[in-house]
């Protein structure tokens, strides 16, 4: 059976719909960096998922063919996610997405080295005939972080932000937002396919002590 990180991590990929704390081990990740509102037609964000995927998937079906990754396992293709910050600074304005800066990532197994990583990426160019150079092999520390699941459509997000910071007020801590840690979310469902209110997307707040 192929190894499922949502299953296996639940503490990361399946937290309660209020907000805990969590701390992250390193993990590194295939990456994509753009900017712009995600719902606008061709968006670099639209553009970064098809990236991805590509890079994952042929991580994935290696099995099939000639190059065999040292300690390959079946794996199911972890869920797609994103680090967010506005290209002035300050805090998440969801009113404001044509202001978005992105990293568009997907995990990455711990067997895949960053040459193997380079393999998957000029392998996937070839075969799909696409320009993978934005592609990259991105290592994330996040750390001590709080986090919730959000029930409901990427609009309505600020409800439950706005839980996670009385709950950081309630228990002494404040964001830590960096270059290197920044506001995090992990998509669960497919938003071709799932009502807006239906969504479930992880929420992650990078944090310190006060």
């Amino acid at each position: 059976m192929a190894f499922d990180y949502k299953k296996e991590y639940k503490e990361f990929y399946m937290p309660k719909s209020k907000p805990a704390l969590v701390n992250i081990p390193i993990m590194n990740y295939i990456a994509v960096r753009g900017k712009g509102d995600p719902n606008a037609e061709n968006s670099e964000y639209k553009q970064s998922i098809g990236l991805l995927y590509g890079v994952a998937f042929t991580i994935k079906m290696s099995k099939m063919g000639d190059h065999k990754i040292d300690g390959y396992f079946d794996f199911v293709v972890p869920p797609l996610e994103g680090f967010w910050k506005m290209i002035d600074g300050g805090e998440i304005d969801y009113s404001h997405k044509e202001k978005f800066e992105f990293i568009s990532v997907i995990r990455l197994p711990d067997f895949v080295t960053v040459e193997e990583f380079e393999w998957a990426k000029k392998t996937a160019s070839e075969k799909k005939k696409t320009d993978f150079s934005k592609v990259e092999f991105l290592t994330v520390n996040e750390g001590l972080c709080v986090q919730c699941m959000h029930i409901g459509s990427y609009d309505d997000e600020p409800r439950t932000v706005s839980l996670m910071h009385d709950f950081l007020e309630q228990n002494a801590y404040v964001e830590d937002i960096s270059e290197k840690r920044q506001h995090h979310e992990i998509y669960l469902s497919d938003a071709r396919k799932t009502a807006p209110e239906k969504l479930k997307t992880v929420i992650r707040i990078p944090i310190r002590k006060i």
